[in-house]
């Protein structure tokens, strides 16, 4: 299986993680043509090779009619309401007009609907009303469907990442003075280890989290995999002592050997509620479980009770605990360390008749499978006022 790993060691942004794809490729100038082919209207691509701290790699420079974003405004385009914006409906149409396949083009909506979606929270705005500065939209659409290409062109099988660095102290956009990570990108990182650190200044932007977000099926330490090709993403920052790179690992993993470690913890319950019960297993998939289930058991003195099962990462583990003694009446909890034995897991994005739905696939051990995401076809059955198999048949009518 063909394994691609970024290191996140500098955080990401949109330009870093397409020139580690471009530093991948054997023929990097046939890849920017690629990229210039696509007909982004207004929009030249550039490669240049550059150095930070005696690392050589790629710097994707992009101009807008010969306009280029200013580094230290970089990415943070919502809230300018001149005549000089985009919607997200603009750029949505923007993108169906590129020379580019169905999947690249349904890749990069669904990175930019995630944008606008962040957006849309951290300003209180419908998401349809999201205004994006014109050289900063286009620029960003430019990173978004240039990794969106460059992944199709290399054909990965699986991607991963390690913990982003984020960054610290401030950055200045147009709403003023923010925290590190700016809102925006704290809403789109939700969920994915994030670290700061002594160095001073936004690491990973808006559309380097929208990306990692979209693509990586995990965060984690390198997987075991046997390297072939390294490409290193130059930023256009410089900080002293610390190389502002992306660093792209592409190399096999072998898809019939997928084992790892979770950890099993086991409380018996027999003076909780069924709500109090649910309740508790909601607040333990919100930390982060990555299964919780009950059984129905029989206790001393023929008492009816509770088995709860909480399956987790066994870094989580502690976790895990504190969660469980914080919301059940237990005074223990049983741990057990298992092996185990799983498919490899992503998740796709496609254009059907219903219009850009997310597919989960997992494949190993000689087999292959695939279903839609629950909440996009229940989104598309509410939303068409149908049940959810007629739902389905819209989607997978070809």
């Amino acid at each position: 299986m063909k394994q691609l790993y970024w290191n996140c060691a500098m955080g990401a942004a949109g330009d870093m993680i397409a020139a580690s794809l471009l530093a991948l490729e054997d023929d990097p100038q046939a890849a920017l043509d690629a990229l210039r082919s696509l007909g982004i209207p207004g929009v030249t691509f550039t490669l240049e090779e550059t150095e930070t701290c005696g690392i050589r790699g790629l710097h994707l420079r992009v101009a807008v009619h010969g306009e280029e974003e200013h580094p230290d405004a970089h990415e943070h385009h919502h809230g300018h309401h001149d005549h000089d914006h985009r919607t997200l409906p603009e750029i949505l149409s923007l993108i169906d007009g590129l020379h580019a396949s169905d999947t690249v083009k349904a890749n990069a909506k669904a990175v930019y609907q995630l944008l606008a979606d962040a957006e849309s929270k951290v300003h209180g705005e419908p998401v349809g009303e999201v205004h994006f500065h014109e050289v900063g939209a286009l620029d960003a659409v430019a990173d978004v469907t240039a990794v969106c290409l460059l992944l199709e062109r290399l054909g990965v099988d699986a991607i991963a990442a390690s913990p982003v660095h984020v960054g610290s102290g401030t950055v200045r956009c147009a709403h003023g003075v923010l925290p590190v990570p700016a809102p925006a990108t704290a809403l789109l990182l939700q969920g994915i280890p994030t670290y700061g650190g002594e160095i001073s200044g936004e690491l990973c932007t808006p559309t380097g989290a929208a990306l990692l977000r979209h693509f990586c099926r995990s965060f984690c330490p390198q997987p075991p995999m046997c390297v072939c090709k390294v490409g290193y993403g130059v930023g256009t920052k410089e900080f002293k002592d610390a190389p502002n790179c992306v660093r792209a690992l592409l190399g096999e993993t072998a898809i019939d050997t997928a084992h790892d470690e979770i950890a099993q913890l086991e409380t018996n319950l027999d003076d909780m509620t069924a709500e109090w019960i649910a309740f508790a297993c909601e607040e333990l998939l919100k930390g982060g479980a990555k299964d919780v289930f009950t059984t129905a058991v029989m206790m001393k003195k023929g008492r009816p009770g509770t088995l709860l099962t909480v399956l987790c990462a066994p870094e989580d583990k502690d976790e895990m605990i504190r969660l469980l003694f914080r919301h059940t009446t237990t005074l223990g909890v049983r741990e057990t360390l298992m092996q185990r034995s799983v498919l490899t897991r992503e998740s796709e994005t496609r254009e059907t008749p219903a219009g850009v739905i997310r597919f989960k696939t997992a494949a190993g051990y000689g087999t292959k499978k695939e279903k839609v995401e629950f909440e996009d076809l229940a989104a598309l059955a509410r939303e068409r006022g149908l049940s959810l198999f007629e739902a389905k048949e819209i989607i997978e009518t070809k």
